[in-house]
């Protein structure tokens, strides 16, 4: 019988190539905590694991090897060659938590690297397409048009909201909210807690009947008609076709026509202005940190004075950091994406000369809604694959279960920053206390 040496060399001194699951081991810093295995019939880690990673394809291991880290794992998921074992597509939480948690790699030295290239083979080193789902890189969409221009910016929401609206509904539930709700306790139902998160936003606006309201970036138009049932009048903005679309019909259903309207529109064609408040939830994300000034001059110029603006966003959890997304989120979530923390965004609507009244971080909120959604998706998997596809379906599990694991750890936030907009003389008629609960 052969050795497992004497079978590989091709020369009397080259090194014996490696199994897939060997330069796993060897690229993994300590034990692997899940089993590994491999088309080519090797393997890796405990044999009762609960959790298992299976490498099915080469094509997987030409993803893995062309865009290492996070945008290569994905690559190889979401196109199927690389799949997750002892848990839900829809939901990969507890496979991620035991990765973040036991699982690093190391750099390996010059002559491992070229052992493993030559054990691989330079035909599985080639880059290939990525699979359909993924937007194009950067370099390419700044070639195609400049950074949230119009254009730019309506093209980034379209590849994340223009999904489908019925993918939309089985994963957000009849709220059709896709922001952090606000759980008065954890023994809320999500839609309890959306309704919550509205009700919170109106009060911290002081919003009444007969008042005006801009919500910029209003999705599904939830806020919209919830200010409308309420007697306020309000102009909701997105850039997603769809979502207006829904937005309207939801408006129309609910009778709420002579109150409401959502308009496929770029936040800075809104002509109106003298609002009584402006709300922004979810949209900050979306327009880049250094457009922020030009932002939040735009809410200044759209309120009375007295207005009132409440921000609502993800944030990073301080402002040293790049604002850019990683990897994967730039690629398959959120093209163009930036993230920075809420210091950058207070001091911002300081200085267009909004007055800060209050702040909140509702980061643990976000958490428990992440797991709300992907337990939606696992419940409506054959739906929502059947609707967007399966590579899909395994994108929005794999971000929403990702994005609950780094809400738990305090690698991103959500803040709600409250100010009002002073009039000549420094005065706004506010309570001298918080007036919400």
């Amino acid at each position: 019988m052969t050795t497992y040496k004497e079978r590989n060399d091709t020369r009397a001194d080259a090194p014996p190539k490696l199994t897939i699951a060997e330069i796993f081991e060897i690229l993994a810093d300590g034990e692997v905590p899940f089993r590994f295995t491999a088309y080519d019939g090797s393997t890796a880690g405990p044999e009762d694991a609960k959790y298992g990673m299976e490498l099915k394809t080469p094509r997987g291991t030409t993803y893995l090897a062309t865009a290492p880290g996070d945008l290569g794992m994905a690559r190889a998921y979401v196109s199927g060659d690389l799949d997750i074992t002892g848990t839900h597509p829809g939901d990969p939480y507890e496979v991620l938590k035991v990765m973040e948690e036991q699982l690093q790699f190391r750099r390996p030295s010059a002559l491992t690297i070229a052992n493993i290239t030559r054990s691989l083979g330079w035909e599985l080193l080639r880059p290939i397409a990525p699979p359909p789902q993924e937007a194009l890189p950067r370099w390419r969409r700044i070639a195609e048009g400049l950074r949230h221009s119009k254009t730019r910016d309506a093209e980034a929401i379209s590849h994340h909201y223009d999904v489908s609206n019925t993918f939309y509904e089985y994963v957000l539930g009849p709220s059709m909210t896709y922001t952090c709700a606000a759980y008065e306790n954890i023994g809320q139902t999500l839609e309890e807690a959306q309704e919550n998160k509205y009700r919170l936003v109106f009060d911290k606006l002081r919003l009444k009947e007969g008042d005006r309201l801009l919500d910029i970036g209003c999705g599904w138009g939830s806020m919209v008609r919830y200010a409308a049932r309420r007697g306020v009048k309000v102009i909701g903005a997105t850039l997603s076709r769809e979502q207006a679309e829904w937005a309207q019909k939801a408006i129309a259903d609910e009778g709420l026509s002579g109150l409401a309207e959502v308009r496929h529109s770029d936040y800075r064609d809104i002509e109106e202005t003298e609002f009584d408040a402006v709300s922004s939830i979810g949209l900050t994300e979306h327009i880049g940190v250094q457009n922020y000034p030009a932002y939040f001059g735009f809410v200044k110029s759209k309120l009375r004075d007295g207005g009132l603006f409440l921000n609502h966003s993800i944030t990073r959890p301080d402002n040293n950091r790049s604002a850019r997304a990683g990897g994967f989120i730039d690629r398959y979530v959120f093209p163009d994406g930036e993230l920075i923390g809420s210091g950058r965004i207070i001091t911002d609507i300081q200085n267009v000369g909004l007055e800060v009244r209050h702040e909140e971080n509702l980061r643990e909120h976000y958490a428990l809604t992440l797991a709300e959604w992907c337990k939606n998706l696992v419940d409506n998997w054959d739906a929502c694959v059947a609707e967007v596809g399966e590579g899909t379906a395994r994108v929005w599990g794999l971000y929403m279960a990702g994005s609950r694991l780094g809400f738990e750890r305090n690698v991103v936030q959500l803040h709600q920053v409250l100010s009002v907009k002073l009039d000549d003389k420094g005065r706004a008629e506010l309570p001298l206390r918080p007036w919400w609960e």
